[in-house]
């Protein structure tokens, strides 16, 4: 038997710093075996209801498929060179059967495992990490709906929103995207048409080898794709893996956006810290946001893998090799986005909001945040170049630090005005903590959308 490794050993992080015992019971290599032994039970059993063999056989290659592991398949590939005639080699060393692989090609078998363990996994693991997520998203925005700060566009301050608003938005995204790949493992065809897809080998045995297809399938969930080649037409899985590289950039932008705002000079949100961690080997005061930052590190993995899944499309004529090594990588970009959701829902759950610096960092700017709302104002009130009264009031305000609305009221002409605003209107210019929009709603109502939507 092959010696078991180390996994020390292992040379990607994946399996020995980042790994998943959950996820790795479909993406590992003993996963993937469990399922293309999975299609050829499927297959043996549609081949006894079209009385090519006895149950008696059914039952032999099923209890095979429980006992065969990926070593001794392993070493069987090691002396004949393929990998799916050793998977067969080693159920037929166990049931004295033709019915074993019969009519198929390695790739009815490879590309509808394939769509099993991918759909499983999503559906059960990457989906339901992704729902956690959104669950703790979802407190927090309805939470902090009514909690102030300061909206930041190109890294500066701009006009107010609520902390609840700017979480909502990444409740919108990520619900949009669970709805999607919900829609999308639905999409993944098998096949079970042969050596170029075009029925020859069922075709001998069978009128109806469409039909034999779709039995086939059906036994392990599928439906098949319209028409095949040696391979499944790779839009399907393209598209699914697209919308997991769309998670990850949504999980990043997340990460980002909390590793700014923990900032020492911002400090508005705080990653908790164990009351063992160390920040530094040699700064024994840091506390570094390093779940956020390693979680825009497995995007940085995640992102560039899909251009090789858009190479893998092209396929010569009815089927080429060179997907041969990188197809197997693909299991790993759903790795890392499931190690991702649940390290960010773990690390979101226990996030600190510092409302004192919220406050702080509101006030930072001494109430220029108010000039858009007064330009706007002055403007419906029909002053002629309202932006430029007020840049120059603004760049004033600066030079004297002073409080935008204590310049401006202090101006002759714009105190005319001021006096023919509405109340509210007033309001918000004497008071720039006031002028939210609609934020609060907003989040609340995106909130219960997406909690009532995805029924968390």
């Amino acid at each position: 038997m092959t010696k078991m490794r180390n996994q020390f050993d292992n040379v990607s992080p994946v399996d020995y710093r980042y790994s998943d015992e959950e996820s790795a019971q479909y993406l590992s290599k003993n996963g993937f075996t469990r399922y293309k032994l999975f299609v050829e039970l499927a297959l043996v059993k549609v081949l006894e209801r079209r009385g090519y063999c006895s149950k008696e056989i059914v039952r032999q290659v099923k209890e095979a498929c429980r006992e065969i592991k990926t070593e001794e398949v392993y070493e069987e590939e090691e002396k004949i060179h393929h990998d799916i005639r050793a998977l067969v080699n080693r159920i037929r060393a166990r049931v004295q059967s033709s019915a074993v692989h019969m009519t198929a090609t390695s790739y009815d078998i490879i590309d509808s495992a394939n769509a099993v363990r991918y759909k499983d996994v999503v559906e059960g693991k990457l989906i339901s990490a992704l729902l956690q997520l959104e669950r703790v998203l979802i407190l927090i925005a309805l939470r902090e709906a009514e909690t102030i700060q300061i909206g930041r566009t190109h890294g500066q301050h701009a006009v107010p929103i609520t902390f609840g608003f700017a979480i909502a938005q990444y409740v919108s995204r990520l619900g949009g995207s669970i709805k999607a790949l919900r829609a999308l493992v639905k999409e993944l065809p098998g096949k079970f048409s042969g050596a170029v897809g075009a029925y020859n080998a069922s075709s001998l045995f069978f009128d109806d080898p469409e039909q034999f297809e779709k039995d086939v399938l059906a036994e392990i969930g599928l439906k098949p794709a319209e028409i095949s080649t040696q391979v499944v037409p790779p839009e399907a899985l393209v598209r699914l893996f697209c919308e997991i590289t769309i998670v990850a950039g949504i999980l990043a932008n997340l990460s980002d956006d909390m590793r700014h705002l923990q900032r020492t000079e911002i400090g508005e949100v705080g990653e908790d810290f164990e009351e063992n961690q160390v920040g530094s080997s040699t700064m024994p005061q840091k506390r570094n946001p390093i779940n956020f930052e390693n979680s825009k590190s497995f995007w940085k993995i995640v992102m560039p893998r899909i251009i090789t899944i858009f190479m893998d499309q092209i396929s010569e004529h009815q089927r080429d090799l060179t997907n041969s090594a990188s197809g197997r990588t693909y299991g790993e970009i759903i790795a890392y986005v499931i190690s991702t959701a649940k390290r960010l829902t773990r690390t979101m759950k226990k996030l600190t909001v510092d409302k004192e610096n919220l406050k702080k960092n509101f006030e930072l700017t001494k109430g220029s945040i108010m000039a858009e709302p007064l330009q706007l104002i002055l403007s419906a009130l029909g002053h002629k170049d309202a932006h430029e009264k007020v840049r120059v009031l603004a760049i004033k305000a600066r030079s004297e630090n002073k409080p935008l609305q204590e310049i401006a009221l202090e101006d002759m002409e714009i105190k005319a005005y001021f006096e023919k605003m509405t109340p509210r209107q007033q309001d918000i210019i004497l008071n720039p903590s006031l002028y939210t929009g609609i934020a609060a709603k907003k989040a609340k109502q995106v909130a219960e959308h997406w909690k009532e939507k995805l029924e968390i």
